[in-house]
């Protein structure tokens, strides 16, 4: 069974407060306006869901992932390159007039908003939408739950409420208009096609994705291309759409027992073998296998001690392993771990029931 350390509770419960509850709340909101005929409190809930709900995405995804920059730039092995590429920056454009777009229709009732303003709200709001389900699936490949999909399923079922309202209002708005004009057939007619448009919210996105067409015009005045939206999800690295390869990633030096086990003098640090560490070959010594099993099995055993002694390993490891330069620095750092190499030993024996199957497991052996 697995076991949580006591000072993991508080955060564990913050954290599930803001990547279960509160979205998970306000998602049940939105589902009840949608299907509601008297929806309640819905421009202050939607407005909730696409700040609070964007700053909960942001939050959840920087704890998810450490992007450190573009395709061609050499990042650690913990590290992911940018989902998107910064160079088709137009692309951003598109995404912040369409949240303009939704928040116009949302807002501005039919009656009160002029036909063209209306359209290019819908346009940028259809376009925002298949940016963001192009970049729900880019991060598919990297993602392992469903938390991140909540915030898109709730921007995509909020666009098609505002659209299919819309809709109806410009419906119930000509119908007045026939009612007081029976005898003028061309109103009559607008009217009923825009009320069987505005049973059917799913036709509606489906004739005014041709708007795009006129968006691709944008890109090609501003030099960024007719292919410039697909270019900004390809030219990447270690997402979905990605096309690039990225340089070979920086081995993480955050594990400075291997810079002792390579660096110092063989007949002090004892080297026994080379090993594969992140598809990396390095030399391994007793004292790395030994340190590394420790660090498995509390993982294993007590995943918030872990996170916390991890955390100030690499806070402390990663600058004096670049300081570890010559094989004196070396020995003199695997004499100071002797005393933790033997408590880690130690809590092995005691709690673990085959320690030396685990420390001899450390490292698959590589031939030389």
């Amino acid at each position: 069974m697995r076991s949580y350390y006591v000072g993991d509770i508080p955060g564990m419960l913050i954290f599930a407060l803001f990547s279960l509850v509160i979205p998970g709340t306000l998602t049940i909101w939105n589902i009840y306006n949608c299907i509601s005929k008297k929806p309640k409190l819905e421009k202050l809930i939607s407005s909730l869901t696409v700040f609070i709900g964007g700053f909960f995405y942001i939050l959840l995804f920087a704890i998810s992932f450490d992007v450190a920059g573009e395709w061609y730039e050499q990042v650690d092995t913990t590290q992911y390159h940018s989902t998107l590429s910064s160079e088709y920056w137009v692309i951003d454009w598109i995404i912040f007039f369409g949240f303009i777009g939704y928040f116009i229709l949302l807002y501005v009732k039919a009656d009160r908003l002029p036909p063209l303003t209306a359209a290019l709200a819908i346009s940028f709001l259809i376009l925002l939408n298949v940016i963001q389900i192009a970049y729900a699936i880019q991060i598919s490949k990297n993602v392992d739950g469903a938390e991140l999909y909540v915030y898109h399923a709730n921007i995509l079922l909020l666009s098609a409420r505002v659209i299919y309202r819309h809709m109806k209002e410009t419906a119930e708005m000509f119908r007045e208009r026939v009612s007081s004009n029976e005898d003028h057939k061309m109103i009559s007619r607008i009217y009923n096609v825009i009320d069987r448009l505005s049973k059917y919210s799913i036709l509606i996105f489906i004739v005014l994705f041709f708007v795009i067409a006129v968006i691709e015009i944008l890109f090609v005045l501003l030099g960024q291309g007719l292919d410039a939206p697909v270019k900004a999800f390809t030219e990447t690295a270690d997402w979905t759409f990605s096309k690039q390869i990225p340089p070979p990633p920086l081995e993480h030096e955050g594990h400075y027992l291997c810079t002792v086990a390579a660096g110092g003098h063989g007949k002090i640090v004892k080297p026994l073998r080379l090993g594969t560490r992140r598809n990396e070959t390095i030399v391994v010594n007793r004292q790395l296998c030994v340190a590394n099993a420790f660090e498995e099995l509390i993982q294993e055993r007590t995943p918030g001690l872990h996170r916390k002694i991890r955390g100030a390993y690499d806070k402390y490891g990663y600058p004096l392993s670049r300081k570890i330069t010559t094989p004196l620095r070396a020995d003199i750092i695997y004499f100071l771990m002797k005393p933790l190499e033997w408590i880690f030993l130690i809590y092995l024996y005691v709690f673990d029931l085959r320690p030396e199957k685990r420390i001899a497991g450390q490292y698959p052996y590589v031939e030389p």
